[in-house]
């Protein structure tokens, strides 16, 4: 049995409208670009979920992900150096804005896993960005359904190599299954908490505050995937249903 499976009930509009990667990734570069104003006024404030990092950091990943995958090269995607900033903030966002079209050709003529993260990626560090500069979280973001999909398929190989009973995870208009076999309970939330939570962004102790139908000890160890590790205290507080 596969260990992740998806189940959602979709109307024509709705939330769980499938974006294309290449459309949801812009939409999130431009928005970052809109939020620090193409300036170097906010290059040097921290962003809390993202220890030691700073606002030029962020950007700085992002850009240099952004170059590996419009070369269509290989290596995960979390592990590469974050780009030279010696041009400041604005230099970062113009090359990353001017790298639009490569990265729309890769992600359109060889679509695979790994371009959904660099999707999934840019969203993540968006809402970081948001939550630094105390700017709202956007509730109709469209990356949310594949980044959710994503980061659920993640945390399932997690389940299993732990070798966990599986979890059925819900939000208002989808469920998945992560692991293998009937589920042993449920955990529900709102679908920015679930990916929060699943991300590394969100503490043990805000994951066992979600609605658990069964103790959340059991499964709080395979919260800690790939590059997510949950942070010991909170960084960020809950936004559920803004």
């Amino acid at each position: 049995m596969s260990t992740y499976q998806r189940n959602a009930e979709a109307t024509p509009g709705s939330l769980w409208d499938r974006s294309p990667d290449h459309l949801a990734y812009r939409g999130s570069r431009e928005n970052i670009t809109g939020l620090v104003g193409g300036g170097d006024a906010v290059a040097e404030v921290p962003v809390p979920a993202c220890p030691g990092w700073t606002v030029l950091d962020l950007v700085g990943h992002l850009l240099e992900v952004c170059r590996t995958v419009a070369a269509d090269a290989p290596g995960n995607l979390w592990e590469v150096p974050h780009a030279d900033s010696g041009d400041g903030l604005a230099g970062l966002l113009a090359e990353w804005s001017r790298l639009d079209g490569g990265v729309e050709r890769v992600l359109t003529e060889s679509p695979q896993l790994r371009h959904t993260m660099l999707m999934m990626d840019a969203f993540t560090h968006e809402i970081d960005l948001r939550v630094a500069l105390g700017a709202p979280v956007l509730p109709d973001h469209p990356s949310y359904p594949s980044s959710l999909d994503l980061v659920v398929r993640g945390f399932s190989n997690a389940v299993r190599a732990q070798g966990l009973p599986a979890l059925r995870i819900e939000t208002p208009g989808a469920e998945w299954l992560a692991g293998d076999g009937e589920p042993a309970a449920a955990v529900r939330g709102h679908r920015h908490d679930l990916l929060r939570s699943l991300t590394g962004r969100r503490s043990p102790g805000q994951i066992a505050r979600l609605d658990w139908s069964a103790a959340p000890e059991t499964w709080l160890p395979a919260f800690t995937w790939g590059p997510f590790r949950p942070p010991a205290q909170p960084v960020e507080a809950a936004t559920a249903g803004r």
